[in-house]
């Protein structure tokens, strides 16, 4: 039987100049689709996982394009409750060397910031899911998303599916003051909390001493005693910390941490040097491949492995989107970082 995963959140269209060029620089924008929890239904559905995509979508052209985007990546789309007047629009721009990329945001009264979540039969739609998948992106979009993350956690303890939440700060959308109120209540007693060094601190308050992602300092043991924290403070039964050395807008080390509280071993992934083609959704790429792991039965140490190098190859691709195989993440955890033609 297939193990199906329920994602919900926000899918945005993704405007973003050709190459590395800024903004507006030539009067053409590439138009796809992507967003965090969207990035992850789509990355669990090339890798053979039953994946569905829970949010709210106008019944619009803009809005059927999304559907479409994602129905035609493998995900079932049959729970997005249609309504709304826009569909959230990010504009992408890819840094390189010295320059930094640029994300701006024009997704204010987008259809899914203004979801009711009584719209949401959430005891129905997880009737027999295995798990279920969401950040702290949307609960950041306004009241309505708040509610509906709320009863979403409720529904899936309640019948006792896994959940993990992928913290994703985003400091154009709320305030650190902000995130702590809303989001230290959601994230007790989930399954799996994901995070970076920024995000423990600005929506947990758990500073990481030491930590240096500028200059690629970065302090396992510190790291280890920041997950003893979420774990105590918080109940998660696991913590992913992602680790990524950003050397330059073009180069990055990259890798992870998984602590386990019932064994209270901290398992460190296989690093690796990217140079990077597109780093958005390289988050939400490994916390797809950490979930699907676990889901397979696959040892901590082992599911590391694999969503560590699955996140590596996402930032290998443009787009927000990790068109990437289950085969071709296992090539790369066996060694294989030749880039050698496959004939």
């Amino acid at each position: 039987m297939r193990k199906r995963v329920l994602s919900f959140g926000e899918i945005l269209l993704r405007l973003s100049p050709p190459g590395h060029e800024r903004l507006l620089q030539s009067p053409a924008l590439q138009a796809t689709f992507g967003g965090g929890e969207a990035n992850v239904a789509v990355s669990l559905a090339h890798f053979g996982i039953d994946s569905a995509f829970v949010t709210r979508l106008p019944a619009n052209a803009i809005g059927d394009a999304a559907v479409r985007a994602l129905r035609g990546e493998g995900v079932d789309v049959g729970a997005i409750v249609r309504g709304g007047d826009r569909v959230g629009i990010y504009f992408a721009e890819t840094g390189a060397s010295q320059r930094a990329s640029q994300v701006l945001y024009d997704r204010a009264r987008s259809a899914v910031s203004e979801l009711d979540a009584r719209s949401v039969p959430w005891a129905e739609l997880l009737r027999g899911a295995a798990w279920l998948h969401t950040t702290g992106i949307t609960p950041a979009l306004g009241a309505g998303p708040v509610e509906c993350t709320r009863a979403a956690l409720a529904a899936a303890r309640a019948a006792g599916v896994p959940v993990s939440i992928d913290l994703n700060f985003r400091r154009k959308l709320w305030s650190e003051e902000e995130a702590q109120r809303v989001m230290r209540p959601l994230v007790r007693d989930v399954d799996l909390v994901i995070a970076n060094e920024e995000d423990l601190q600005t929506v947990l308050g758990i500073p990481i001493a030491h930590a240096d992602v500028t200059r690629g300092r970065l302090d396992a043991y510190a790291y280890g005693a920041a997950a003893e924290r979420v774990v105590a403070q918080y109940g998660a039964r696991r913590v992913a910390m992602t680790l990524r050395e950003s050397l330059s807008a073009s180069d990055n080390g990259w890798s992870a941490l998984l602590y386990d509280a019932g064994s209270k071993v901290l398992h460190r992934g296989p690093r690796y040097a990217v140079r990077l083609v597109d780093r958005i959704g390289g988050g939400d790429s490994f916390a797809a491949g950490l979930i699907y792991a676990l889901l397979v039965g696959q040892p901590a140490e082992r599911a590391l492995a694999f969503a560590v190098a699955a996140s590596a190859l996402k930032q290998t691709i443009p787009g927000d989107f990790n068109r990437v195989s289950v085969a071709e993440v296992q090539r790369l955890v066996a060694g294989d970082e030749s880039g050698r033609v496959q004939r």
